[in-house]
């Protein structure tokens, strides 16, 4: 079938990409689902610094590819000896399928399934296949998704489903910014009541962060991020207290912390202000050769611990309906996260949003 999607054809390319425009809309081809798999109709697709990461080179994928891992959307046809009685679900995307076979799947969501690493690094569906195509040539899956586009294939690995009262572009948002933000919260963090979590980046995964961990009892919530307006909004959604990066260091002291960031200087201060005896949880993908500088003393006399947290140690088909069951319960106000609603013509100007610090969680939207 015929699909308009956001093709990333270079890398590296020069900022703003308003001008530069390294993504082109394009006429391309999908082919129908294979066995095991999902045709959906994209209702919404949030940007991610995950999608900026390939556009200015910090994470290399093979191109050309077809933009979007953060989405939510329609099921409308399955492959062959998929559950038909998907069709008309709505689903939520998960960027990292897991196959359910591997030894880091049995870790309970602490390590990346290995067979949807490999093929999220190669472009492709869980089985290896390309189902996008252009002018005859294939186009690459990004993370297994290709969510910038009015239609997706996916392997049924990739959705979760999620009940009908939820709307697409709250669904779109568990899939990613939640997941990975509330998720860490959850799954690697493990707060107690009458403790503080600090958040170090208040970008959309670090004000998901924010927002699951108001959901829970008793818990002190900090938000540390360099921009003035994103402490403000931390402190709309529920933040006790905001802080400038060099005002934390020396005035909090938190059991847990998650950096949010993925830069150097936002992983040391949050070593930094790390209780004695709590745990620095780290979520955020800075460029491969980032370095930081942390104390090995304050680590052993501390009894500190730093952990590393893809997606959150989250199994999205076990931590995405608790989610859903949270933003059901009015304790998710997710909505408060999204800055900004736009068309899939718009998103060159949107990735300048992103690496500019200004948004928070910006949607591409599909009308039917």
């Amino acid at each position: 079938m015929r699909i308009r999607g956001a093709v990333l054809t270079t890398s590296s390319s020069t900022a703003p990409y308003r001008e530069s425009r390294p993504i082109q809309i394009e006429e391309l081809e999908l082919d129908d689902p294979g066995p095991g798999e999902l045709l959906v109709r994209i209702e919404a697709a949030g940007l991610c610094h995950s999608d900026l990461s390939v556009v200015d080179g910090n994470r290399l994928r093979p191109l050309p590819m077809l933009l979007g891992h953060e989405a939510a959307g329609t099921v409308i046809d399955v492959g062959e000896g998929t559950d038909f009685r998907l069709i008309g679900r709505r689903v939520v995307m998960a960027f990292l399928p897991r196959c359910g076979e591997c030894s880091a799947c049995a870790t309970d969501g602490r390590l990346p399934c290995e067979q949807g690493s490999a093929a999220n690094n190669a472009g492709e569906l869980l089985s290896g296949a390309k189902r996008i195509s252009h002018d005859g040539e294939r186009v690459a899956h990004h993370l297994g998704v290709s969510a910038f586009a009015t239609y997706a294939v996916v392997d049924h690995r990739s959705v979760v489903p999620v009940g009908d009262d939820v709307p697409s572009d709250i669904a779109a948002l568990l899939g990613c910014a939640v997941l990975t933000g509330g998720g860490a919260v959850l799954n690697a963090v493990r707060p107690r009541p009458g403790q503080t979590i600090a958040i170090v980046g208040l970008g959309g995964v670090g004000m998901a962060a924010l927002l699951v961990a108001r959901s829970l009892p008793g818990i002190r919530v900090i938000g540390v991020d360099p921009l003035q307006a994103k402490r403000a909004k931390a402190l709309e959604l529920g933040a006790d207290a905001v802080f400038d990066p060099a005002e934390a260091v020396g005035a909090v002291e938190a059991e847990g912390v998650i950096e949010a960031a993925g830069s150097g200087k936002a992983f040391e201060t949050a070593v930094s202000i790390t209780a004695v005896g709590g745990r620095t949880v780290s979520v955020g993908l800075p460029s491969k050769g980032v370095r930081a500088q942390i104390s090995p003393l304050g680590l052993v006399a501390g009894a500190r611990e730093i952990v590393g947290s893809y997606l959150g140690s989250a199994v999205p088909s076990r931590d995405i309906p608790k989610f859903e069951r949270l933003w059901r319960e009015g304790r998710l106000p997710l909505h408060e996260l999204i800055t900004a609603r736009i068309g899939l013509e718009d998103v060159n100007a949107a990735m300048d949003e992103l690496a500019e610090g200004r948004a928070i969680r910006q949607l591409i939207e599909f009308p039917e």
